[in-house]
């Protein structure tokens, strides 16, 4: 096991005096500095991690109205465990990574099931819940109910690794294992929920990834980074991802008035939303036009057991999903005969496709519909 000991760094965070006016200057800058959020004027476990759980990888400006929105439709877990699955997705419907609305329910269900609908409040009981990981327990649980509990996200990992000056890539073993002992030894006694707070705020604020606003900063007189003028190597670098370019083709069938559409099937992206069949040709699709639909038509009557025709190209869309950059292009087509809907496939008028919980491609193709 890597020992977070030999990590090179600067250790005056091990100092009592340092980390007393860290928490001292850090608190009195988020008195003044916090933005008013609507999840701070609560102290709901249940509303707290709803909030943590859209923030993840998510804009605050984009998350805010889909907070509101979740809250006043979902206010209880027990009101969340017993929504259709499907209502759910179709209320996170753009915030993207679906699997959290999912794991979001079923740990509502598991709350409803075992703690009588009360948001547990141990830290051992919440890590169990489906979806948590140490963050999101530590952060709910330290917001909610000041329990002394360390907080590393990407804002306070980056905050913390300068506080430190941090030489290693802080997502490796040892040098993530250093990080939360110093996000641990650095809280308070008490407030330790709105130290957190603090904490990300100015990370997102203040020591951003590039160019931080240092001069404004209230930790710059502690801060061996700033001092060392190293803000722009610290945090060390983590490897870049690497994409690949994927071209997808969708198919806009329609029989008289109705559209057919499937439900994703487990396992892949957008698991138990809603779209229109569509395939990957990478690299098919380089293909003459001939040849491409004869191999879009071929791979639909395979998978469904009734023939369509490719016609025009209705929209041609591009869009990122994990390390994938995909070009998608969206084609009318005309089936040949209208098969019985079933669970994960069906025939839908356009205003019915408005109450589908669809992935944001399926939904922006569903505006073209006549």
């Amino acid at each position: 096991m890597a020992d977070s000991s030999d990590v090179p760094h600067d250790g005056s965070w091990r100092s009592a005096s340092w980390r007393t006016q860290l928490r001292r200057r850090l608190l009195t800058w988020f008195t003044t500095s916090a933005r008013d959020l609507p999840w701070r004027k609560t102290r709901d476990p249940y509303a707290i991690w709803v909030s943590e759980v859209m923030l993840q990888q998510t804009q605050v400006a984009t998350v805010i109205p889909y907070f509101e929105r979740f809250l006043r439709d979902y206010p209880t877990p027990a009101a969340l465990a017993a929504a259709d699955e499907a209502e759910v997705l179709r209320r996170w419907e753009g915030l993207g990574y679906y699997r959290r609305a999912k794991q979001l329910h079923a740990a509502a269900k598991r709350i409803t099931a075992e703690h009588g609908g009360r948001f547990p409040e141990t830290f051992e009981a919440v890590l169990a819940l489906p979806g948590i990981g140490r963050y999101t327990a530590g952060a709910v649980l330290s917001i909610s109910r000041d329990q002394r509990l360390p907080v590393v996200e990407a804002n306070t990992l980056r905050l913390y690794s300068r506080l430190i000056a941090l030489r290693q890539p802080p997502t490796a073993t040892a040098p993530n294992r250093l990080l939360w002992e110093v996000a641990a030894a650095i809280l308070p006694r008490q407030q330790a929920g709105r130290f957190n707070q603090a904490a990300m705020e100015l990370g997102a604020l203040l020591c951003t990834p590039r160019n931080p606003d240092c001069e404004r900063c209230p930790l710059r007189s502690l801060c061996p980074t700033r001092r060392e003028g190293l803000q722009e190597e610290i945090p060390g670098k983590v490897r870049t991802l690497q994409y690949e370019d994927r071209s997808h083709v969708a198919v806009v069938a329609q029989h008289e008035d109705r559209f057919f559409l499937r439900r994703c099937p487990p396992g892949g992206h957008w698991a138990g939303l809603w779209d229109f069949p569509r395939y990957d040709l990478t690299p098919a699709a380089a293909l003459p036009g001939d040849a491409l639909a004869a191999e879009v038509e071929r791979r639909f009557a395979a998978e469904f057991g009734f023939a369509v025709r490719l016609g025009e190209k209705l929209k041609t869309l591009r869009h990122g999903v994990t390390r994938f950059r995909i070009t998608l292009d969206a084609f009318t087509a005309e089936a040949n005969r209208r098969e019985a809907d079933s669970a994960e496939c069906g025939w839908y008028q356009p205003h019915e496709i408005l109450d589908l919980p669809l992935n944001t491609t399926g939904r922006k193709l569903s505006r073209l519909l006549p």
